[in-house]
């Protein structure tokens, strides 16, 4: 099916009042709620929230660390949610990195390849029901099976960025999350998959600023970019995708302290592909090149715009604008 998702919770609504709005996607034509999880809101509270209000949407992590729980663990609160929302849950694990994995909960960034690849062996067979008993090459499980097996078991997919991680995703789970790519990055990606990505369902959040007021869209796109490149994953992905020189003044003002001139330096037209503005048709044509490009999940993360204001009720005038069938 054609799917068409949001990223929650959702931009100055906080969770007390999310239920409303979540309540009127599937009406509106979405098909899908994901969240992340970094040093914020967790990966599954806003899912169990939704499971309850939105019951026709499917619910996805995109996604949460494979450090920052045991993998017992997080097969277990996989299970737990499926159980509220049977059939309608996929899990989406990756490495994160230092700033979440190490300076915030103190746990070792270690191998993260390797940690990334266990867990998801480790979790497609103990949501299969599965005794899992072993070493991996990571850890070691003396042995573990899940009380109550979810049925059908939740897809695994994986956050990848690298050529590496994304060859693990073809490889080995059921499809890709993915953000901070133009349009013309998503086929480079998909072919980084190999051949069993070509099958594979491709998550892609899209940050989105419903306004016609282009300045006040690029303070914003310039404000989140900033960081964002400048951080180390994203950094390496870019320069993968051969923009290296076009962000080296950004890197360079970041290095120097000079967020400022670093969010000054991201180039307009990387601006323009990264977060998404303009009408809400021209946004929405925008997301249908993601689609024609490979993309199969697109994943509204909405910015507030002036247009249609903030809180709950401005959110959600933005996403009716937004929906594929307004």
């Amino acid at each position: 099916m054609n799917r068409y998702g949001v990223t929650i919770p959702l931009n100055t609504v906080p969770l007390s009042e999310l239920g409303p709005v979540l309540e009127e996607l599937p009406d509106l034509g979405y098909t899908d709620a994901w969240t992340g999880e970094a040093a914020g809101y967790d990966g599954f509270t806003p899912l169990a929230l939704a499971a309850v209000c939105a019951p026709g949407l499917r619910l996805g992590t995109g996604v949460v660390p494979v450090q920052t729980r045991g993998p017992a663990l997080l097969a277990m609160t996989v299970a737990t949610l499926a159980e509220a929302a049977p059939g309608r849950v996929v899990v989406g694990v990756g490495s994160s990195g230092p700033p979440f994995v190490t300076r915030i909960n103190g746990i070792p960034f270690e191998r993260p390849y390797r940690r990334v690849q266990d867990t998801v062996r480790f979790l497609r067979a103990a949501l299969a029901g599965e005794l899992v008993s072993g070493r991996f090459d990571s850890y070691d499980i003396e042995g573990f099976r899940l009380a109550s097996v979810p049925r059908p078991a939740p897809p695994v997919m994986i956050g990848a960025l690298g050529p590496r991680m994304l060859r693990l995703a073809g490889r080995e789970t059921d499809g890709l999350v993915t953000n901070f790519l133009t349009v013309d990055d998503v086929p480079r990606v998909i072919d980084a998959m190999g051949p069993e990505g070509k099958a594979k369902e491709v998550v892609a959040r899209l940050f989105v600023c419903p306004t016609r007021d282009s300045e006040y869209a690029r303070a914003q796109g310039r404000a989140m970019l900033a960081g964002i490149l400048n951080a180390r994953t994203y950094s390496a992905f870019h320069d993968w995708l051969g923009r290296g020189d076009e962000l080296a003044a950004t890197h360079d003002a970041w290095a120097a302290g000079d967020f400022r001139g670093a969010a000054a330096a991201v180039p307009e037209w990387l601006v323009d592909e990264l977060l998404i503005h303009g009408d809400p048709q021209k946004c929405r044509d925008h997301i249908s090149r993601y689609r024609d490009a490979g993309v199969t999940t697109p994943l509204l993360a909405v910015v507030p715009a002036p247009e249609f204001g903030t809180g709950p009720e401005g959110m959600t005038r933005a996403l009716r604008a937004l929906a594929p069938r307004s």
